[in-house]
């Protein structure tokens, strides 16, 4: 016997339509308030009081996500689109090569330092998901920088294969010494940390292409990669 399947009426999937944009925008409104009571409340905030700060009981607030896992996902996913939009200056860096360092260091320790208790909940509480997602930022910043670094030294000639390691190492280097401050701000202030940050920042960037037969002046404009291809051919 041949069974006819019945078309699902136009009516029908618009109200579908709105009820999963209804869902996801509730998703949001509760994600907000979560971030807002871990400001409050600190890292280990607890489910009722980020239900409390959206005014909705807590077993409301699970119609919305399949358990505190997916909860914690969610608020893992939306820090890290704040961390991407935050690092605007590491994505398109532009002034003097100081300039540069400084302004992305200082946007970085900034952001850690105003939402230390956010970034702890995304790194110990939030999971497999949170922790997962804030290494893939670090591992974006970091290749953006490598590409960016080895454009320069092919540019002038030199040996490129420093540019991976190089970027690496200071992304992992800047993020674990703030880390290390946000346990102990006592010791200096967030001014000094980031003036330390900037002069090791430049040492490492300074010496690496240095090598590799780049000559970078910290406080002059850094030449396009074809400036600096029509500069070797002449030499």
């Amino acid at each position: 016997m041949t069974v006819k399947r019945r078309s699902v009426p136009a009516r029908q999937d618009g109200r579908a339509t709105r009820w999963a944009g209804q869902r996801e925008r509730r998703r949001r409104e509760f994600v907000d308030a979560a971030l807002k009571a871990i400001t409050e409340h600190g890292p280990h905030v607890s489910t009722q009081q980020i239900a409390d700060r959206a005014g909705v009981p807590r077993t409301r607030l699970y119609r919305h996500f399949n358990g505190k896992a997916d909860l914690a996902a969610a608020i893992a996913e939306r820090v890290i689109e704040q961390v991407v939009v935050e690092l605007d200056p590491v994505w398109n860096p532009r002034g003097t090569p100081m300039e540069m360092i400084e302004l992305a260091v200082r946007t970085h320790v900034a952001w850690m330092a105003e939402h230390a208790a956010i970034y702890q909940y995304v790194i110990n509480i939030g999971g497999e998901a949170g922790a997962s997602a804030y290494h893939d930022v670090k591992v974006a910043v970091s290749g953006h920088i490598a590409a960016l670094f080895r454009e320069y030294l092919h540019a002038s000639g030199g040996d490129t294969t420093a540019a991976e390691p190089a970027a690496y190492g200071l992304v992992g280097f800047v993020d674990a010494a703030t880390t290390r401050w946000l346990e102990h701000p006592d010791e200096q202030t967030r001014e000094e940390l980031v003036r330390k940050l900037v002069d090791w920042a430049w040492l490492l960037i300074s010496d690496t292409a240095a090598k590799s037969g780049l000559e970078l002046d910290p406080h002059q404009r850094l030449p396009t990669p074809k400036e600096l291809r029509a500069q070797h051919a002449t030499r």
